[in-house]
């Protein structure tokens, strides 16, 4: 079949645009997840599912802390009240706090009368002789300079028992107060606690929250010179976006140039980058729309990984490339390509097909992307490709410095023993290295700068966070058991204080108390006869007029006829974050959690919690335990997907002689980059085994093109010539990435560059043909 080059020119336009177009409907269709719970297996212990709870919607995940500093502690007062007014009004936010809320603002008006019911009271708070107290107190208030503040609340609350509870409700370890704000230990940084509604992982509304807090201080601060600092996960993710997103964009555009100017040099036409570039954004956007179509929404790391396989699918067009020479078109140079080209495709997608069954749902969305995009680049080099690249009129591998090269390697051994002892010897230095072979810590795999994380931990302890390692459960079919088990328990927790083993503790019953609890309290409340006549009496010694306080005595009513506060009341105030974050509610049903701080003692804790049918969890653990269960996950995957790729290989092959010699470099390839890295010290975490899954698809394609090459000098050549531009193209990509200020990226970066190098060593070594002069006969 052959095309003019006006006709090459138009079928090249017209698949540019198809590409476009598909680009177009992807940027309307996909919704990016940052959710980790989608790279996580299900939960299996109390602790997991809490955990990952916490990783998605969780208060923690939502919480951004805020000092201000720089300036005079009145200014930054100001600054903090106006920072909070503004942001108060924002729907982004659910929770905007910074100590001022100690007086009515902690107390909607709907909510007033149950201020009797939050709070325990003395038996003899509405006798007249204490009520006589309380009214002539209001009589030294009404003199004072509080007396503005006091007169409003005198009708319906002479006692003043709104302002008790409210400050009693603050948090049990508030930083102090000056100017009515929270203040650091130095009172020197003003300090706020705000809860956004957008989940912690998405990254979207965090990056808008992030802009409105630095909007709203730069309108507050003026030129007064002060500075805001912004901490928590939401402020995290923003900083480590915006940075990944830079180091993308110089990574990206380093590797653009370097790909453009290897394939110049290999080709000398400006035209095959181009051409090689088609295939790549049809896997791409054919994998990303294949995870579209079928998944409820694409997660990132999905999009990352994907589009990291470049590294493999960018070899098909140059294994085309190369082997193209004068007198033989395109079709039939790609059509004797594809015995081989489409045993690696489909060994790889077999492999891959087994992370469909792990039961993860990310790594489903990684099959399903790896699977469609691989296929569309192979099916685009094979079907598309041809038809608009120019017959060759030079053979590419027809050089002096290829053929020196060639002829070097002609006389290579085949080190059959060196490469036993070779493997040996990694085995054994993957056993004996220091240290531990697996990295679980989630938190050595972020990359937040030290610095932001001991300046997270430090306004934390100003804010008064609760240790974030140990936590107590606390189970019920709803919220209202959940509560009623948990005050039971406080009171064990008390003498465990008292006793040393713990400082302080926080639960939600403490702002929010059980049914029960309210009912009890309703019932020690006088009747109206009673406290209308203890009224009565205890104004009589007052200059007060006896119906001023007809307000208090229909709040009173209220209160005791009123249905038990519950959860969903206190959405909008700031009772709302502190119950939320304390009391977790699903179907069927609920959590209420008690955080601790100074913990001393665990097994009298955990102890003390047991007695009471609760149980004290180990985050740290319970992190460990889930990376460990989903490298469980992968690592049952990859052993499945060896065995059916070794299969898959030898079937197509159809002998186990060349199958082994196929598959062998990329074995010891594995054995040797997971020794050296071990012999380096690192500890091996999720995203090497992704890096050992790329060089191994790397290292079927090195051996299945050597083995391809036969015993031909023009065959080897060209094979070589291929090799060698997919391989310098796959080490200038990853060795970028192994450079990476990302964990995450540099674990996938330098393990891929590592493999690239001893693949094509080890390849070259034992899966290529032996040259046989009389073999040199034809081109």
């Amino acid at each position: 079949m052959r095309f003019s080059a006006y006709h090459r020119i138009g079928l090249a336009i017209g698949w540019l645009l198809l590409l476009a177009l598909a680009g177009l409907w992807l940027g309307g269709r996909t919704q990016v997840s940052s959710d980790l719970r989608k790279f996580m297996p299900d939960a299996r212990t109390p602790a997991q599912k809490l955990l990952l709870d916490e990783l998605g919607e969780g208060p923690g995940a939502r919480l951004l802390m805020v000092a201000l500093s720089g300036a005079a502690p009145e200014q930054l007062a100001a600054q903090s009240h106006a920072l909070r007014d503004t942001l108060a009004a924002d729907p982004q936010f659910e929770l905007v706090a910074n100590g001022a809320q100690a007086g009515l603002d902690a107390f909607p008006e709907r909510l007033l009368p149950y201020r009797y019911l939050l709070t325990p009271l003395p038996a003899d708070a509405f006798s007249s002789s204490n009520l006589r107290e309380e009214l002539q107190a209001r009589l030294q208030d009404l003199g004072s300079p509080a007396g503005g503040l006091v007169e409003p609340l005198l009708p319906s609350d002479p006692t003043l028992q709104v302002l008790r509870v409210a400050e009693a409700l603050q948090p049990a370890t508030a930083p102090q107060r000056i100017d009515e704000v929270w203040f650091d230990h130095t009172g020197t940084q003003a300090l706020l606690l705000l809860q956004t509604r957008a989940a912690g992982f998405d990254p979207g509304a965090q990056q808008a929250a992030v802009d409105a807090i630095n909007a709203a201080f730069a309108q507050a601060a003026g030129d007064s010179g002060s500075r805001i600092e912004l901490s928590g996960p939401g402020a995290f993710s923003v900083k480590i976006g915006n940075r990944t997103a830079d180091e993308a964009g110089l990574i990206g555009t380093l590797d653009t140039i370097g790909m453009i100017l290897l394939l110049w040099i290999a080709y000398r036409s400006w035209k095959m980058p181009i051409l090689g570039f088609l295939p790549l954004a049809t896997a791409g956007l054919a994998g990303l729309g294949a995870v579209v179509l079928g998944f409820d929404g694409v997660h990132g790391i999905t999009i990352a990984f994907g589009f990291t396989l470049i590294g493999v699918v960018q070899d098909y067009p140059i294994h085309f490339f190369s082997h193209q020479r004068p007198g033989r078109s395109p079709w039939d140079t790609v059509r004797a390509l594809w015995p081989t080209l489409g045993t690696g495709v489909i060994a790889t997608c077999i492999a891959y097909l087994t992370f469909l069954f792990s039961g993860v749902d990310g790594l489903k969305q990684l099959s399903v992307f790896t699977i469609t995009a691989l296929l569309a680049a192979a099916l685009a080099t094979r079907y598309l490709l041809p038809a608009l690249v120019d017959p060759a009129t030079r053979d590419f591998a027809d050089s002096q410095r290829l053929a020196r090269l060639w002829q070097y390697t002609r006389h290579l051994p085949r080190p059959r023993r060196a490469l036993l002892v070779l493997a040996l010897l990694s085995v054994a230095v993957m056993v004996l290295a220091p240290g531990a072979f697996w990295q679980n810590d989630l938190g050595r795999l972020t990359p937040v700068d030290p610095a932001d994380l001991a300046r997270d931990a430090q306004l934390r302890s100003e804010l008064g966070a609760p240790d974030v390692r140990y936590v107590i459960t606390v189970r019920g079919a709803d919220a209202q058991a959940a509560l009623a088990a948990s005050e039971q328990l406080a009171v064990a927790l008390d003498a465990q204080v008292a006793a040393g083993a713990l400082e302080r503790y926080d639960l939600a019953a403490r702002y929010l108390p059980s049914a029960r609890t309210q009912q009890q309290r309703q019932q020690q409340l006088p009747d109206a006869v009673t406290l209308r006549d203890a009224l009565a009496a205890a104004v009589a010694d007052t200059p007060f007029v006896e119906d001023a306080f007809e307000p208090f005595l229909a709040d009173m009513a209220t209160a005791r006829q009123a249905p038990a506060l519950q959860p969903r009341d206190l959405h909008g105030t700031p009772l709302a974050g502190a119950v939320d974050g304390l009391l977790l509610q699903g179907d069927g049903h609920a959590t209420a959690l008690v955080s601790l701080s100074g913990l001393h003692d665990v097994a009298a804790v955990a102890a003390t919690a047991r007695q009471h049918g609760a149980e004290l969890l180990d985050m740290k653990q319970a992190s460990e335990s889930l990376v460990a269960d989903y490298r469980g996950r992968v690592l049952a995957a990859l052993a499945l997907a060896v065995l059916l790729l070794s299969l898959t290989v030898w079937g197509a092959l159809r002998s186990m002689r060349r199958a082994v010699r196929v598959l062998l470099p990329m074995v010891l390839t594995t054995l040797l980059v997971l020794a050296v890295l071990r012999g380096l010290g690192v500890e091996l975490n999720l995203f090497h085994l992704i890096g050992l899954i790329l060089a191994a698809g790397l290292g079927l394609d090195y051996g299945l093109f050597f083995e391809h090459a036969g015993d031909s000098r023009a065959g080897q050549l060209r094979t070589l010539h291929g090799l060698l531009v997919c391989s310098a193209m796959t080490l200038l990509v990853f060795s970028l990435l192994g450079l990476s200020s990302i964990p995450v990226l540099r674990a996938i970066g330098s393990t891929v560059a590592l493999g690239v190098v001893c693949n094509f060593v080890l390849a070259l070594l034992v899966s290529r043909h032996p040259w046989q002069e009389v073999a040199d006969a034809r081109p």
